[in-house]
C-alpha cells in the first residue's frame, strides 16, 4: 500500500516491536468488499502510531466506512495495561427501523467482541461506545427518505492469543485488523463468509482516479 503518513522520526529509529506490528497491520487479509489504504495517524496520542482506513463497497456503492489506529508507547501506559493500543471506528448505513431497536447498541458492541474472539485476537481493557443516528427530512426536503447510521468506536489492548501453545507467544496484530474488517462488514449488513471458505484478499492502495 502507498504510505502517505509523514513519520515524526526517521524510520530507522522506530522500535523493532512497532515495525513488526505495522508489517502485521499491512499484511492482514480482509474481505474483497473492503477497500483498504493507509492514512495519516494521530501524532499526539502516543510516541508511535500507524493507521488504516477502509470502505465497504457492494455493487459499486459504499455501505460502510471505518479506520483502525495502532498506538505504541514503549514505556507502557497504565490505562492501556500494555505498550500497544488498537483504536477502531466503524460506521454503516442501517435500516431506519433498526435504529428503534433498544438492543441495537448492545448487539453492535457484541459484533466487535465476537469478531475478536473468532479471529483468535487476544485483548484486555476494551472500551468504547455505540451510537445510532436517525434522520428524517421535512419541508422542501420532505421527499427524501428517512436514513439511519450506526457508529461503533472502540479501543482495546492487544495481547498474545490465549490459546497459543508457545510458552511466550509473540504478539500478532493481523487477527485484530481482520476482526475490525469483520466488524465493518457485519455492521454494513454483509453475510458472514461460510466456515471453511477463505476470503480473497481485499483491494489495497490508493483508489484509481478516473
Amino acid at each position: 500500500m502507498a504510505a502517505r503518513q509523514e513519520p515524526r522520526v526517521d524510520a530507522a529509529e522506530f522500535p523493532q516491536a512497532f515495525t513488526d506490528a505495522v508489517a502485521q497491520l499491512r499484511s492482514a487479509r480482509l474481505r474483497p468488499e473492503i477497500f483498504c489504504e493507509e492514512m495519516p495517524a494521530p501524532q499526539r496520542i502516543a510516541p508511535f502510531a500507524s493507521a488504516l482506513s477502509a470502505d465497504v463497497t457492494v455493487d459499486g456503492e459504499d455501505v460502510g466506512t471505518g479506520r483502525i489506529v495502532l498506538l505504541h508507547d514503549p514505556r507502557g501506559n497504565d490505562a492501556w495495561e500494555g505498550t500497544f493500543r488498537c483504536v477502531a471506528y466503524a460506521r454503516a448505513e442501517i435500516d431506519p427501523e433498526m435504529a428503534n431497536d433498544p438492543l441495537l447498541a448492545e448487539v453492535g458492541w457484541s459484533w466487535l467482541s465476537e469478531a475478536l474472539d473468532a479471529h483468535g485476537a487476544g485483548y484486555v481493557a476494551p472500551s468504547g461506545t455505540v451510537t445510532k443516528v436517525s434522520s428524517e427530512s421535512f419541508g422542501g426536503m420532505a421527499d427524501e427518505a428517512a436514513s439511519a447510521q450506526l457508529e461503533i468506536r472502540a479501543s482495546w489492548t492487544p495481547v498474545p492469543c490465549p490459546t497459543a501453545q508457545a510458552p511466550h507467544p509473540p504478539l500478532d496484530l493481523g487477527p485484530h485488523v481482520e476482526a475490525w474488517g469483520e466488524l465493518l462488514c457485519t455492521a454494513s449488513g454483509l453475510p458472514p463468509v461460510p466456515e471453511g471458505v477463505a476470503p480473497l484478499p481485499s483491494r489495497r492502495g490508493q483508489r484509481g482516479r478516473g
